[in-house]
């Protein structure tokens, strides 16, 4: 029956096989898994391809790379920064207005690992409702943590960050830091759905405002092929975005999806047994439209 999720993916294992429906979860874990690889073999077998951490680090000894969003918050705290610092900031601002900025929440943040795995547990305990969040709350968090750092002259969000937080734990097997961290499966799992990541997280809200002009989309160019099986919505972190490309053909909206929330994870891409997603370049948007009334009148 249309709209009624009986078991979430088997239809397109069942289409495409196992590998091909989960291909973009295959490649979002290896990334993640191997750039955190990456940190930790300085640490581990003083093996140093790249120094320091996601907030701020040094590729072999040549590419700085750093967190645009705790850069900002110096500022505001009256820090002076260098121009190493500055550089790397820009670098990242630049890669990701291109790709997306939630791109990082995605195929970067290895706590999307353990938000990832609450909403699986989620799933499979059928745990339904939950405290309902604002989505809003995650801008007015990033407002604070910037009004907090003129206030005290202190980054404190990097003090509770739990990204920085899970690399501390796994190198130092710092007890606190693995107790916030389980804290957020734990909220995740059995108090509100995707809560952290979709709702709470000021770095996911920071970088949603880099990809308002990125390039990389995903669209549902062959949006007139779905059957309405909701699995889409089902599996995405933010699922409020699907809804305009994959229902606006009446209104002659474009199949693009638009929304700065979109995390490109692919999810989406994987899931969908009728291959509806496909991962695309904004101007195609107008192509899409022509591409699916072509589809609709011609025999």
């Amino acid at each position: 029956m249309a709209g009624e999720i009986t078991q979430l993916g088997h239809d397109a294992v069942a289409a495409k096989g196992y590998l091909l429906a989960h291909k973009w979860l295959v490649l979002r874990r290896l990334s993640q898994a191997g750039i955190l690889v990456l940190f930790l073999l300085g640490p581990w077998f003083d093996v140093w391809l790249v120094k320091g951490n996601l907030v701020s680090s040094l590729t072999l000894d040549v590419l700085p790379l750093s967190d645009p969003y705790v850069l900002l918050q110096s500022f505001f705290a009256g820090h002076l920064m260098e121009m190493t610092a500055i550089t790397g900031a820009l670098i990242v601002l630049v890669f990701y207005m291109l790709v997306g900025g939630r791109m990082y929440c995605s195929w970067v943040c290895p706590v999307n690992l353990i938000t990832d795995a609450a909403n699986w547990l989620r799933y499979k305990l059928g745990i339904k409702g939950g405290t309902q969040l604002s989505r809003s709350t995650r801008y007015w968090v990033l407002v604070m943590s910037l009004i907090v750092a003129v206030l005290t002259g202190v980054v404190a969000w990097e003090l509770i960050n739990p990204v920085t937080l899970l690399q501390r734990a796994i190198i130092f097997g710092s007890v606190s830091a693995w107790v916030i961290v389980l804290g957020i499966f734990v909220f995740d799992a059995f108090v509100s759905q995707r809560g952290w990541c979709g709702h709470l997280c000021p770095m996911g809200a920071f970088y949603s405002l880099l990809a308002r002009f990125s390039l990389l989309r995903v669209n549902a160019y062959a949006r007139n092929q779905c059957n309405d099986c909701m699995e889409c919505f089902a599996i995405c972190p933010e699922p409020q975005v699907i809804t305009p490309a994959l229902r606006g053909e009446e209104k002659n909206i474009s199949s693009m999806i638009m929304s700065e929330n979109c995390t490109n994870c692919g999810r989406c891409i994987d899931i969908c047994s009728k291959d509806v997603f496909k991962f695309d370049h904004r101007f195609n948007k107008k192509i899409s439209i022509k591409v699916l009334y072509q589809r609709e009148v011609l025999p």
